[in-house]
């Protein structure tokens, strides 16, 4: 067994279901997780998995060895590790971090069963991890390109099922802005950035106009309403968490406790968890 698949086999073990938000289930012959729950986390299909695990995979891509990592809740020295025994470039620094932390992993995990939308973003607003009421709201972000998946993008390009106050959606967009634009000091070296906002600065004149204003800021809380086919429009409380590991923002989405507005999310992370478990693997 060559050292990728020894390793992958090894983490895969040592990992408990109850870490990563899944029941213990009974009967299991092995500690850790089965091939499927890996499979259903790193979002590739069992047979892939077990390819790598028997060295008949090559190759495998950055982004596949990213969400293994992240599913393995692997510490930034292991994942360097499996990025040098997969045959891939370590991630480097000075670039913005795409890594999930284990702190906001688990975060993510703790509010799979709750009414509550959770999700975590990159220092550019890029969306890295979400919980199944987050994608039963927006829709899968596992189907969508990373730029479709950046709030500021769709924000100001693309289309967004939310609606504030005139206050607060000034509010917003002024600090999506700002936000970004704190990133691009921050992370000079990091290409994605410039990219990033010549392609706003293309399509919005909205965004340009408040770019030129060189606004720097960090996100806020605030009130939303959401709209939803399935439930129609729901009231949440949006609240952000900036400047912990990895530079990441985690993003909390809750309804007044007993509210027919909470029913509404608790419905909604039903039909979230019946999408996932009904998804290819």
């Amino acid at each position: 067994m060559d050292e990728f698949a020894q390793v992958l086999r090894a983490w895969r073990d040592r990992v408990r279901p109850e870490d990563v938000g899944l029941p213990p289930g009974l009967g299991r012959r092995a500690p850790g997780l089965r091939r499927e729950e890996l499979a259903q986390l790193a979002r590739v299909s069992v047979d892939y998995i077990v390819r790598l695990e028997q060295g008949r995979a090559r190759n495998p891509s950055p982004q596949l060895l990213a969400s293994l990592a992240r599913a393995l809740r692997l510490n930034d020295l292991e994942r360097d590790h499996l990025f040098r025994v997969g045959g891939a470039a370590v991630p480097p620094t000075g670039l913005v971090p795409r890594q999930v932390t284990a702190s906001a992993q688990r975060m993510v995990d703790r509010f799979r069963n709750a009414p509550v939308a959770v999700a975590v973003h990159t220092a550019i607003g890029e969306l890295v991890l979400w919980n199944p009421l987050w994608a039963a709201l927006f829709g899968d972000p596992s189907s969508q390109t990373r730029l479709e998946r950046n709030v500021t993008w769709m924000y100001f390009a693309g289309s967004i099922p939310v609606t504030h106050t005139p206050e607060d959606d000034e509010a917003y967009a002024r600090d999506l802005v700002g936000h970004l634009r704190t990133a691009a000091g921050r992370y000079p070296d990091d290409p994605d950035i410039p990219q990033l906002i010549d392609r706003l600065l293309k399509v919005s004149p909205d965004f340009a106009r408040r770019w030129k204003a060189g606004t720097v800021g960090e996100l806020r809380t605030s009130r939303k309403t959401l709209h939803t086919k399935l439930v129609g429009d729901i009231v949440v409380d949006c609240d952000t968490f900036t400047g912990g590991p990895g530079d990441q923002t985690i993003v909390m989405m809750t309804a007044v406790p007993d509210s027919e507005d909470e029913q509404k999310l608790d419905l909604l992370r039903v039909i979230g968890l019946q999408q996932l478990q009904q998804r290819p693997g």
